[in-house]
């Protein structure tokens, strides 16, 4: 007797998915965490980006997953030429080598919109579902419009922050909060940022090791410094801090000196780090000489922590829906009465320039 399974019956609003990775495992490992939701529909998959441009255009899936690491294409490429031509959520799936944090991060930059890490690295098979799940229909509610790549490398060295202002502070704070979409937005706003600028505190909703080459990155292109934090890193004018992936940053002060905790703990809305936490000890102790911005990003993290702030009598900015790739963070933050000001991504920058300026006063 032929035994048949039966694959689950998906609603006819599930979100279509096209899977494109060069390993068959992979393809049938994603496949099958995928299906298991009612609500995503695996319609197909792909060996190679050749493959997967007749599929997108035959199927028209909602959403695609994408190994940057391919033959005969690789994913930069592909994702690029799919950008130009048509443009749709892209969520990338990568190890966390070296090398593939930074292809990754290239793919963030060209316009994919979330990361999920490969089984064996960050996320066990048994964490993958949820995550990938989660992730997936994160991208599925994204606008897709052009990308703000990385500012062109500096033609010459930066200047190291001095002695003096290592060991000096400043009275005023900038803390920032991004998800999906942030790769991209906070681009847009740290390289709009002075040497002048306030210090700045920042969560990315990023796994381990991406959140370092982010910084990296980032670090070399923008006039300020930026930096994956460290435990009781001193925030300083001039300096970005951005929370490693898989730890909570919190910002803590001795005296006149702000710094910050970098600290383990259980998710928080589902994330660590958290943006929630950050703002949560930002009001607590910065008060009315913080400013809070809170950028694009599914969910809800970041909203309570942002009114704590504005409570505490800091200046504080959502993003607008019309500039950002998901309004869900932005949105909450402006529905619990958290946001004093909600703006465009391109205003973003000045506007918190010029907050930290009147903050305190």
């Amino acid at each position: 007797m032929n035994l048949v399974t039966e694959k689950p019956v998906k609603s006819p609003a599930a979100i279509k998915v096209l899977v494109i990775d060069d390993s068959a495992v992979v393809r049938n490992l994603l496949t099958r965490e995928l299906s298991k939701d009612p609500m995503i529909n695996v319609i197909a998959t792909a060996a190679d980006p050749f493959i997967a441009r007749d599929k997108i255009v035959m199927l028209k899936p909602d959403v695609i997953t994408l190994d940057v690491e391919m033959p005969r294409m690789d994913g930069i490429t592909f994702l690029r030429k799919l950008m130009a031509h048509m443009p749709m959520p892209v969520v990338v799936v990568s190890s966390l080598t070296g090398e593939g944090t930074q292809t990754a991060l290239e793919a963030m930059s060209a316009g994919a919109v979330e990361v999920v890490c490969k089984p064996g690295s960050a996320y066990s098979i048994e964490n993958l579902s949820a995550v990938l799940i989660e992730k997936v229909k994160s991208a599925s509610k994204a606008r897709i419009r052009g990308v703000a790549n990385l500012p062109p490398a500096r033609t010459t060295p930066k200047q190291p922050l001095s002695a003096t202002s290592m060991a000096a502070t400043t009275d005023k704070v900038i803390a920032l909060g991004a998800s999906t979409g942030g790769v991209q937005a906070l681009t847009e706003v740290i390289s709009n940022l002075p040497v002048t600028s306030p210090g700045v505190v920042v969560v990315q909703h990023m796994p381990a090791r991406f959140t370092q080459s982010f910084a990296e990155r980032l670090n070399e292109s923008c006039a300020i410094q930026v930096k994956e934090a460290a435990h009781n890193d001193t925030v300083i004018p001039g300096r970005v801090l951005l929370a490693p992936g898989g730890f909570h940053m919190l910002l803590r002060r001795s005296g006149a000196r702000y710094y910050v905790e970098v600290v383990d703990g259980p998710d928080v809305h589902h994330q660590k780090p958290s943006v929630d936490v950050l703002f949560q000890s930002v009001a607590k102790y910065a008060g009315a000489n913080a400013v809070g911005a809170i950028l694009t990003g599914m969910g809800a993290d970041g909203a309570d922590g942002l009114l704590a702030m504005r409570n505490a009598g800091a200046r504080t900015i959502a993003q607008d829906e019309a500039t950002s790739i998901v309004f869900g963070m932005p949105m909450e933050a402006i529905k619990c009465g958290a946001a004093e000001k909600v703006l465009p991504l391109d205003e973003i920058a000045k506007a918190v320039l010029q907050l930290a300026k009147q903050a305190g006063k």
